[in-house]
């Protein structure tokens, strides 16, 4: 597929790797249920909401947190990280993005989410691994892939890009959030002003693996995303679909200056003052 990084594995490698000791298989669910009911033999399940974000701050863990909670469930700074999940690994890929701010580049993503493996017939199981506890040390943070409010605003009628992820319906401000979330969304719906349209759904295929990479780059630089060496930010509602995207545009394709803005939607069409579009 030529990508610029090798950072996926197909479903054939995960089977002949299930007893390597080197690797860590971690599953993160939109649905956390989903883990318990079957996963992947020896992988390790995270709740998004439970495990990964700060209980009182909409936030990542600190490093120390998150250092603490990796090394708990026996995953040190030596394993490679192999990431899956449900919804075309929307929170595998937030995951992975998440994993590379705190500088650990020893991961990778499964090509095609847990339905893809499910589907395939391979075997699950409801087993909870137990690892030994591991040291996972923050030697570093990789601040250049994330966007905060500020730098969006900055970015307003500049070269830097913004690509709305959502679905077209959201984008137009014809619903705030999906069917299911409402009790999730803004004041305000719309989208960023000069945001181009690019679902996150365009970039794989119906199983949910990625399509090739010149696929990839006709369609974002078609839609005016990727243009020479323009900054690009990525958003979508809570900022798990844009860390997918920022996976195909920063790791797939190799744009260096790719961030995502995790505050997405939910912060931005809550700010007092933040201008905003709609339509399509």
């Amino acid at each position: 597929m030529n990508y610029a990084k090798d950072v996926l594995v197909d479903t054939d490698w995960v089977a002949e790797h299930l007893d390597d000791d080197s690797i860590r298989i971690v599953e993160v669910d939109e649905d956390p249920a989903l883990y318990a009911k079957g996963h992947i033999p020896g992988a390790i399940g995270f709740d998004w909401k439970a495990d990964l974000q700060d209980q009182v701050e909409r936030n990542f863990l600190g490093p120390e947190a998150f250092g603490g909670l990796m090394g708990s469930r026996g995953i040190s700074n030596d394993h490679t990280v192999v990431l899956y999940g449900d919804r075309n690994n929307w929170f595998a890929a937030y995951t992975y993005w998440y994993f590379r701010h705190y500088g650990h580049d020893k991961v990778k993503l499964i090509d095609g989410p847990r339905e893809k493996w499910v589907a395939e017939g391979r075997e699950t199981v409801a087993d909870v691994p137990s690892y030994p506890a591991a040291t996972f040390a923050i030697h570093s943070k990789d601040c250049s892939i994330r966007a905060f409010r500020d730098e969006v605003a900055a970015a307003l009628g500049t070269a830097t890009h913004l690509v709305d992820v959502r679905s077209p319906q959201e984008f137009a401000g014809e619903v705030i959030s999906p069917a299911g979330y409402e009790q999730e969304g803004a004041q305000r719906g719309g989208h960023i002003p000069g945001a181009a349209s690019v679902p996150w759904s365009q970039a794989v295929e119906e199983d949910g693996t990625f399509k090739s990479a010149d696929e990839l780059r006709d369609l974002y630089t078609a839609k005016g995303v990727i243009s020479g060496d323009d900054p690009i930010i990525a958003y979508c509602r809570i900022g798990e679909r844009s860390a997918h995207t920022w996976f195909v545009l920063h790791e797939l394709l190799g744009e260096e200056n790719v961030k995502n803005y995790d505050g997405s939607w939910t912060e931005w069409g809550n700010l007092v003052g933040a201008p905003i579009e709609k339509g399509a």
